[in-house]
């Protein structure tokens, strides 16, 4: 079984910063991109930012500029790095890990449990 944990949410003024992560535990040989969703209340969960185990990065345009995903492949650990945040900002944000290899079962895609982001003064 695969669990991914996301911790480093939390309450931040506007134009301060967080730093989330994303832990991936299991029998895991592999996984081929990793990413940060957000779903703000009343709205869609849409892409923040997503990492292939190569290193390729893409951002919403929302976001451009301000967070930096990273990924420590060894550690299976991914992290967001979030500055200048806006109001606009806060939402839950989800860990994915799209098409992880784990012995003896197919290619799957999983989902963290969320961690809050609440930028506000």
């Amino acid at each position: 079984q695969v669990q991914l944990v996301e911790s480093g949410g939390g309450l931040v003024q506007p134009g301060g910063s967080l730093r989330l992560s994303c832990v991936a535990s299991g029998s895991i040989f592999s996984i081929y991109a990793m990413g940060w969703y957000r779903q703000a209340p009343g709205k869609q969960r849409e892409l923040v930012a997503a990492i292939t185990g190569g290193g390729r990065t893409n951002y919403a345009d929302s976001v451009k500029g301000r967070f930096t995903i990273s990924r420590d492949n060894a550690k299976n650990t991914m992290y967001l790095q979030m500055n200048s945040l806006k109001p606009e900002d806060t939402a839950v944000y989800y860990c994915n890990a799209d098409k992880v290899l784990v012995a003896g079962r197919p290619l799957g895609d999983y989902w963290g449990q969320g961690t809050q982001v609440t930028v506000s003064s």
